[in-house]
C-alpha cells in the first residue's frame, strides 16, 4: 500500500506531503490544477519514463519520495533480495532529478538503478490512465488479460519453455541439413581429392627432402667424371701414389751410400704418402656416395613435381597437403555419418514439437476454462455498472504457433439485447469502454497480489446514475486493494473514503499547485462545486450531502 508521497520542486509543485490511506482515495480539482502532475511525480519515483522536464523553474533539483507498506511475502521483497537491497516492512523510494536532467535513485537509502525501480513498481502500483481502455481495442492484449485472470503463469511458462526447445531442435536440424547439403554439393570433388591425396600420400617435409636429393644427384652427374680422373691421378700404377712409391724405394736404396743425406727426403716422402692415401680414400668414398641409379633421379623428380602440382591445385603449401587430406577426409566422414545424425535430429525435433503441442494444448484447455469463468465474472460485474443488458464473451480461435501457444483471444460484446456480438472497437462507446475496463480490472484484481490501483479519470464519458455505479464499483474494489482515483465526477468523488482537492494558486508571480485533504464540510463544498461550477449554491450543497449520504 502507498502510505505517503512527498514532492519537492517538481513542475508547479514546490512542496507537497501527502499521506494516503487504505480504501478508496479520490483526488478532485479543476482541469489543469495539477492532478496529472501527482501521477507524473509518482511515475518518476517508480522509474517510469515520462516527461523530460520535471524540475520546477528556478529550482536546482526536484525530488520525490514514496513510502510503501511491504507485508511479508510481498513480491517486492524478492526483487530487493536479488538486487542486494535491504528489505523490511517499509519500502522507501527516493529519486532526484537535477536541473541538468541527471537522475539519481535510492531504495531504502541505497543507490539503485531505474531498472530496479521499474521492477519494483510492477509489484507495487498499477496505473490506468485516460487512454488505457484504448488497449481493450487491440486484441493482441486480450490473451494476456485472460492469462492473468486465469492465473495461467505455470502453463504459460511450460509452453514458452517447450517453444524454446522446439525452436532449438528446429535450428539444430536445419543447421545439419544445410551443412549436409553443402557437403553433398561437393561430394564428387571430396572423394576425388581424398583419393588423389591418399594415392600420393605426401609427408610433411618431404618436398624439401626430395628437392635436396634431386639437386645432389644432378650435381653428382656433373662432377663424377672429374672425381674419377682425380682418383686415377692419385691412385697406384701411373698415378701419384705409384710414382711416389717408386721414388721412395729408390731413395731408400740410395740413402745408405750418401751418409744420411736423404733421411729427411725419405721421411717427408713417407709422410706425403700417408696424406696421399687419406686423400685417395676420401675421393673413393665420395665416388661411392655419388654412385646412384639414374632411375632414382627420375623417380625423385616425378614425385617432387607431383607434390608441387597437387599443392598448387589446392592452393596450399606442399607441407600442408597432409593436413588438407585430413580435413577433406573429415568432411567426407561427416557426410557419410550425416544420415545417422540427421535421423537422430529429426527424432529430437519431432519429440520437441510433440512436447510443445502437448503444452500448448494444455494451455489452450486452461484458457477455455478461464474464458468461461471470465465471461461469468464479467456478467456479474456489468450489471452494477448499469450495463445489465450488455453481454461479454471471450472468443478463442486457432492461431499460428508461438511462445504463447496456439490461441488467438478476442473480447466481444453486445451492448443491447438481440444485437450481434462484435469487437469492442465497433460496438462499445467511450463510456462503455471505460466501464468494460473497470469490470475487467475488478475481475483481475480477485486473488491477485496486493497492488495500489490508480485510475485516472476512468469515469469520463459517463454521468448520473452510471457515474454513481462506477463509484460504487470502485468503492467495492477498494475493499481488497488500495485504490486512488483522479476524477471529475461528483458521483465517484462522493464514494471516496478519503478526499483531496488539487488547486492552483499564484504566489509571488509564480503558479503553484497545492493538495488539501478535505474534512466532511470541505467535501460537501468540493462536491457542490463539481455539481454546480464556480458558484456554490445551497441547492448544490444539498445535492452534495445527498451524494455523500451512506
Amino acid at each position: 500500500m502507498l502510505r505517503s508521497l512527498d514532492i519537492r520542486d517538481m513542475l508547479i509543485i514546490d512542496r507537497l506531503d501527502l499521506s494516503f490511506q487504505s480504501g478508496l482515495n479520490v483526488l478532485t480539482g479543476e482541469t489543469g490544477a495539477g492532478k496529472s502532475i501527482l501521477l507524473d511525480a509518482l511515475g518518476f519515483v517508480l522509474g517510469w519514463r515520462g516527461r523530460a522536464e520535471l524540475v520546477r523553474p528556478g529550482a536546482t533539483q526536484g525530488e520525490v519520495t514514496a513510502v510503501f507498506d511491504l507485508p511479508a511475502g510481498h513480491a517486492a521483497r524478492t526483487i530487493l533480495q536479488e538486487a542486494g537491497l535491504p528489505e523490511g516492512d517499509e519500502l522507501i523510494l527516493r529519486r532526484i532529478n537535477s536541473a541538468e536532467g541527471r537522475k539519481t535513485a535510492w531504495v531504502n537509502d541505497r543507490r539503485a538503478s531505474g531498472e530496479v525501480l521499474r521492477a519494483l513498481s510492477d509489484t507495487l502500483v498499477e496505473l490506468h490512465g485516460q487512454q488505457d481502455d484504448r488497449g481493450l481495442l487491440n486484441p493482441r492484449g486480450h490473451r494476456a488479460l485472460l492469462d492473468a485472470f486465469g492465473g495461467l503463469d505455470d502453463q504459460l511458462a511450460a509452453t514458452r519453455a517447450a517453444w524454446r526447445a522446439r525452436a532449438e531442435a528446429d535450428s539444430a536440424l536445419a543447421a545439419v541439413e544445410e551443412r549436409l547439403a553443402a557437403l553433398r554439393a561437393e561430394e564428387d570433388f571430396l572423394r576425388h581429392a581424398v583419393e588423389e591425396l591418399d594415392r600420393l600420400s605426401p609427408e610433411p617435409g618431404e618436398e624439401a627432402e626430395l628437392d635436396a636429393r634431386r639437386r645432389e644427384m644432378q650435381a653428382a652427374e656433373r662432377v663424377r667424371e672429374d672425381i674419377a680422373r682425380a682418383h686415377a691421378a692419385l691412385g697406384p700404377g701411373e698415378g701419384a701414389e705409384g710414382r711416389m712409391g717408386d721414388a721412395l724405394r729408390w731413395l731408400e736404396g740410395a740413402a745408405e751410400g750418401v751418409g744420411g743425406r736423404l733421411d729427411e727426403a725419405v721421411a717427408a716422402l713417407s709422410r706425403a704418402l700417408v696424406e696421399l692415401g687419406e686423400a685417395t680414400q676420401a675421393v673413393e668414398e665420395c665416388q661411392e656416395a655419388l654412385t646412384f641409379d639414374p632411375g632414382a633421379l627420375e623417380a625423385a623428380e616425378e614425385r617432387l613435381f607431383a607434390i608441387r602440382a597437387l599443392a598448387r591445385k589446392h592452393g596450399v603449401l606442399p607441407d600442408d597437403l597432409p593436413t588438407l587430406a585430413d580435413d577433406l577426409r573429415g568432411r567426407l566422414d561427416a557426410l557419410d555419418a550425416g544420415a545417422h545424425d540427421l535421423a537422430d535430429l529429426q527424432k529430437a525435433r519431432d519429440a520437441a514439437r510433440a512436447s510443445y503441442d502437448a503444452a500448448a494444448a494444455d494451455l489452450g484447455q486452461a484458457r477455455a476454462k478461464a474464458a468461461t469463468r471470465l465471461d461469468a465474472a464479467m456478467s456479474g460485474e456489468l450489471a452494477p455498472l448499469k450495463m445489465e443488458r450488455a453481454s461479454f464473451a471471450t472468443r478463442i480461435t486457432p492461431a499460428e504457433p508461438g511462445p504463447g501457444g496456439c490461441d488467438a483471444v478476442a473480447f466481444t460484446v453486445a451492448t443491447n439485447p438481440g444485437a450481434p456480438a462484435g469487437p469492442l472497437n465497433k460496438i462499445a462507446s467511450g463510456g462503455e469502454l471505460s466501464r468494460f475496463l473497470l469490470a475487467l480490472k475488478v475481475c483481475l484484481a480477485r486473488g491477485s497480489s496486493p497492488l495500489t490501483l490508480i485510475f485516472d479519470e476512468i469515469d469520463r464519458g459517463v454521468g448520473g446514475a452510471t457515474a454513481d455505479a462506477v463509484g460504487r464499483r470502485l468503492a467495492a474494489l477498494s475493499e481488497t486493494a488500495q485504490v486512488l482515483v483522479v476524477t471529475h465526477s461528483p458521483q465517484v468523488a462522493a464514494k471516496g473514503a478519503h478526499h483531496w482537492r488539487v488547486e492552483k494558486r499564484v504566489a509571488d508571480g509564480m503558479t503553484l499547485s497545492t493538495v488539501t485533504p478535505l474534512d466532511a464540510a470541505a467535501r460537501v463544498d468540493e462536491i457542490a462545486r463539481m455539481l454546480s461550477g464556480d458558484t456554490i449554491t445551497e441547492e448544490a450543497r444539498a445535492a452534495a450531502r445527498a451524494l455523500l449520504a451512506p
